[in-house]
């Protein structure tokens, strides 16, 4: 075995023993601090929800309702005579009446509307049950359920019309010949002219049911009204008919709910 020969004491002293030495760690973190922000890692979904679900709309309470429903009506109760009914109070601000979409003439109710619901309430108060102007009829009066320009559904509209009548039929005739069927008839009504006060020979008759409003398409057609067995066809819009003639002018024709029927809102 091979003997090296001892380094020299200075030597030693001048080249000291090399020591290994840990580079020092970087300092110690969290273990999400190394992780991409955690905010930022959220997916966001896909498709928002609304915090609440939009619904029809609501309902005003009565409270807010400023508006007064008058039935009853006769044909020629336009919306100048209703308006000068109420209008020596100062608080009417419109009033309008609800027309058949067929003949063009009133469906027999009208909407008044005031300045507040307190002026609203006071003429409900004073008005209904007292007599009409100009009529031996008293006011029937209740809260427009929407305020002005409520309108009945824009649906089908059961009505039906009824040809070659005798000049004697009535308005209460012609609704007592379908009523005795049919318990859903709602309204009568004869078209007369005006300038002579003489029937035209038809009629419209309003029903509350499709079904009902189907029977008598059929089964009243040929069926004496007075004198006459009466034609049955479908109530059609003038419009469609191409000719106002059949159905008469908005000016000579009168289609109402009252006397003989029901209005509806």
């Amino acid at each position: 075995m091979c003997q090296y020969p001892a380094l020299p004491q200075a030597a030693m002293d001048q080249h000291p023993p090399m020591q290994h030495q840990q580079p020092p760690w970087p300092p110690l973190q969290p273990h999400y601090a190394s992780q991409p922000d955690f905010q930022q890692m959220q997916v966001q979904p896909q498709y928002s929800f609304p915090q609440q679900i939009n619904g029809p709309p609501s309902q005003p309470s009565l409270d807010e309702v400023k508006s007064l429903w008058v039935s009853d009506l006769q044909f020629w109760m336009d919306e100048s005579y209703l308006y000068n009914c109420f209008v020596h109070t100062g608080e009417v601000v419109s009033a309008k009446v609800i027309k058949n979409k067929i003949t063009s003439a009133s469906e027999g109710y009208e909407f008044v509307e005031f300045v507040s619901h307190v002026a609203a309430e006071r003429a409900l108060q004073m008005y209904n049950g007292t007599l009409m102007p100009q009529t031996e009829q008293n006011f029937r009066i209740n809260w427009a359920a929407f305020g002005m320009g409520e309108r009945r559904s824009e649906g089908t509209d059961l009505s039906i019309f009824v040809g070659d009548l005798a000049s004697d039929v009535t308005d209460l005739m012609l609704l007592e010949t379908f009523k005795a069927r049919y318990s859903s008839v709602k309204s009568a009504k004869v078209v007369v002219d005006l300038a002579t006060n003489s029937a035209k020979g038809y009629g419209f008759v309003r029903f509350g049911d499709e079904n009902e409003r189907a029977h008598a398409m059929t089964e009243m057609n040929g069926v004496y009204c007075s004198s006459r067995p009466m034609r049955i066809s479908v109530a059609t819009s003038k419009k469609s008919m191409g000719s106002a003639e059949q159905f008469g002018t908005k000016a000579s024709m009168s289609y109402s709910n009252t006397p003989y029927g029901q209005g509806s809102l």
